[in-house]
């Protein structure tokens, strides 16, 4: 058997081929930034729930009385697990939530808290836990007054998810148009407002739905000194130029 020896110029010479080639068929820095590039664009995109607690949120539920507290942070809990997408605002002087428009809205009263959806009249409400036509407060869930009047922390995350799916879906709330008798002036209120020239002078310049306003709560007392009460304030608010529902107004 015959046995080649290569010559040293020969080995070098092949070694250096072999580099080239393996040099060549490495991709350039150029190219391998390209690929890089290409794949991170391709990379579906995740999208991550937003941190969407507000202070003004915050602030509202500190300042609300001692048995509100504990309501009012239970229900944005619900909100924020059930919708971990939707921001927080406030609007009318009252938390509000939103998801691709509104969802949802609470709000802490000296006596109760309320809570409603937007959309309510178009929710599955399979377990009847929203009061939609005959309601005793504001909102769906009536006046709550302590956690165990709140339904199941479930029932409740279930409304949640339809309302935000209702919201995605681009579903709109049905708009109900109710014919409203007109109230007649009270006399006892009459005769308040003319012995007050600034209070009567401010009222007969409010728009129909703002006077109303002031009619309806005044004749929606129960106890003569209730109205009688609710007369005084309505000319102390009106002479000092406000309307009926000023304490809801978000301050500019």
């Amino acid at each position: 058997m015959t046995t080649t020896i290569a010559r040293p110029g020969q080995r070098r010479n092949s070694t250096n081929a072999a580099a080239r080639r393996t040099a060549s068929s490495a991709p350039s820095p150029a190219r391998r930034a390209a690929v890089r590039a290409g794949t991170k664009r391709h990379q579906p995109s995740r999208a991550k729930p937003s941190s969407s607690r507000i202070a003004a949120v915050d602030a509202y539920i500190e300042k609300s009385q001692p048995f509100a507290k504990p309501i009012l942070k239970r229900l944005r809990e619900i909100v924020h697990r059930a919708c971990p997408q939707v921001q927080e605002a406030i609007k009318w002087g009252m938390p509000s939530f939103e998801y691709k428009g509104p969802l949802a809205g609470m709000a802490g009263f000296k006596q109760h808290c309320t809570f409603g959806f937007w959309k309510d009249k178009v929710l599955r409400d399979r377990q009847g836990i929203l009061e939609t036509h005959e309601r005793t407060a504001m909102g769906n869930l009536g006046c709550i007054r302590s956690l165990s009047d709140l339904p199941s922390s479930t029932a409740l995350a279930r409304l949640c998810k339809e309302a935000a799916n209702l919201n995605d879906a681009g579903i709109k709330a049905p708009r109900t148009v109710r014919e409203r008798k007109p109230i007649p002036m009270p006399p006892d209120f009459a005769k308040e407002l003319r012995g007050k020239a600034r209070a009567l002078a401010y009222f007969d310049r409010l728009p129909p739905s703002h006077k109303r306003e002031y009619l309806e709560w005044i004749v929606e007392a129960k106890k003569p000194e209730t109205r009688a009460k609710r007369i005084a304030t309505a000319i102390t608010w009106l002479s000092q130029g406000k309307h009926r529902n000023w304490k809801y107004e978000t301050k500019r």
